[in-house]
């Protein structure tokens, strides 16, 4: 058995069930490895942007890490944008990246690069050094440090660098998988201080992120909030939280700095459950970074990688919230409007379409409206924008889809980041996954026009115009995908939408909807 063998096969034995590959050259022993060991899936990817972005959202629904299989520094760093929001959603990633033999590093060949730099911006864990022997063993490292801290996910990205040399040579054989890693308990004075926070009946509220938005977590800071008066809200961008009619009642913290600071005024309190405090997405003249009031005080209640779940059960028992009635979403109005697609129509119109137990992933400013919309509308998993890097909504989908292949998937795309990671419509539709993918066609970056705004300008001139428009040429979303074997369709009306989508949830396998907007 050759290391890439070994590698593989113990990997699949921790349980690693998806490779998603872009292989070359240097990691043809992986590919051959692949072939011989079937229990862990491999789906190809023409894009890497594509491959770790499917491994984020993979990662995101199942709670497990899938494999990324990289070609050498180039092969990564197509893939770091989608790396940065997955470590942004503690996504836990296994990235195997080929590499030459340390012996062909020193003749500078084309695609000789320093590897373990592009790496270190979102790995938790770095191996570069393998040999055929360590090879096995370094995987299961690999896996054991994506899995810090589980379940329900704050996990992390690991990167296995691996010269072509330790996947050829002859290895000891596969190692076997250690015991999952367990989340630190938080201390007992942790939840004796905010239970004396809250027994002061000042305005508190509760902002949580990780795995304090898991569904057990809510259920007792739901109990919190109806017990104590005090409120709970996500952080703007939430890797994954469930929502929809009979869902807890939860808040999101606002995106602009001012919206923030007019959500978070009043507030005494403000408690971390696996959050950090607030900060204002970008930097703006005269705006604080910082976005806590003025004399608020600031507590921690879990770290990200503590458990929030059983810190927050404590907490309720100790405050004597646990027999407290919650407050949950309930299902609205789920009418249909008529006419042309503005923008509260058209939210609307997604809101009514939603199928029950929906996965959305979103990149994009409509989806990110569209969110408190589709909270009085049918139960859904929200798969959010972590790390503002757009182009993961199509990849983000694709994996959530891999995941969950009895869920239906909705990505709910801008055009501007939609032509990022187009690619991922190939992948969908080889693998016949059942993602309705909706790119909103306005042929501008919408989002920078806004912000542009925000400078006080108000008369753009041609050049800065040119710079936020991409409907010169226009793309004809319809024919791309078309190309890419998906089936696809132009609406420009609520009607059409409507009729659409709910086609496509009857629809097998890959729809792509395109919105004049």
């Amino acid at each position: 058995m050759n290391g890439a063998q070994a590698l593989i096969e113990s990997l699949a034995d921790c349980g690693v069930e998806l490779c998603l590959a872009n292989p070359g050259t240097s990691e043809m022993h992986l590919v051959q490895a692949l072939d011989q060991v079937p229990r862990m899936r491999s789906v190809l990817a023409l894009f890497e942007g594509v491959c770790t972005g499917a491994a984020d959202g993979y990662a995101r629904m199942s709670g497990k890490p899938a494999a990324t299989l990289l070609h050498l520094g180039p092969g990564l760093a197509n893939g770091i944008a989608n790396l940065h929001n997955a470590r942004k959603a503690g996504s836990p990633i296994i990235n195997l990246v080929g590499n030459h033999p340390q012996y062909h590093m020193g003749y500078d060949a084309p695609l000789t690069s320093d590897v373990d730099t592009l790496a270190r911006n979102f790995s938790c864990w770095i191996k570069s050094s393998s040999t055929a022997q360590s090879l096995a063993g370094d995987g299961v490292n690999a896996w054991t440090a994506s899995m810090r801290a589980n379940p329900d996910s704050q996990g992390q990205i690991s990167t296995l660098i691996l010269g072509a040399d330790a996947a050829w040579g002859e290895s000891k054989g596969k190692v076997s998988p250690p015991a999952i890693p367990k989340r630190a308990t938080v201390d007992e004075a942790a939840i004796r201080d905010v239970a004396n926070v809250l027994a002061l009946d000042e305005p508190t509220l509760f902002l949580m992120e990780q795995q304090a938005l898991s569904a057990d977590a809510l259920e007792f800071a739901g109990k919190l909030a109806a017990q104590h008066g005090c409120r709970i809200m996500s952080g703007t961008f939430p890797g994954r939280v469930d929502g929809g009619a009979g869902r807890v009642k939860l808040e999101r913290l606002p995106y602009f700095p001012e919206q923030v600071e007019a959500s978070l005024a009043g507030i005494k309190h403000l408690v971390l459950v696996g959050a950090k405090p607030p900060a204002s997405f970008f930097a703006y003249q005269g705006s604080s970074s910082l976005l806590v009031p003025d004399g608020c005080q600031v507590h921690t209640l879990a770290r990200v990688e503590e458990d929030a779940v059983d810190a927050l059960a404590r907490l309720s028992e100790l405050s004597g919230a646990d027999n407290a009635t919650i407050s949950r979403f309930e299902l609205g109005d789920m009418s249909l409007p008529t006419g042309p697609l503005k923008s509260r129509h058209m939210l609307q119109v997604i809101a009514a379409s939603l199928p029950e137990n929906v996965i959305v992933a979103t990149d994009s400013g409509a989806g990110n409206a569209a969110h408190p919309v589709c909270q009085s509308a049918a139960p859904h998993s929200w798969l959010s924008l972590t790390g503002g890097s757009i182009g993961q909504g199509g990849p983000v989908s694709t994996g959530a889809a891999l995941a969950c292949p009895d869920r239906p998937v909705l990505a709910l795309l801008g055009d501007g980041g939609a032509a990022y990671t187009i690619q991922s419509l190939w992948t969908q539709a080889r693998e016949q996954l059942n993602v309705t993918t909706v790119i909103f066609a306005n042929r501008k970056y919408n989002i920078l026009n806004v912000e542009y705004a925000r400078l006080g300008v108000t008369e753009v001139g041609p050049i800065a115009e040119s710079l936020f428009d991409i409907g010169n040429p226009n793309i004809d979303w319809a024919s791309l995908a078309r190309g890419f074997g998906v089936e696809a369709i132009t609406v420009d009306s609520c009607e059409s939408l409507a009729d659409a989508l709910q086609q496509s949830w009857k629809t097998p396998g890959p729809v792509l909807i395109e919105v004049l907007c």
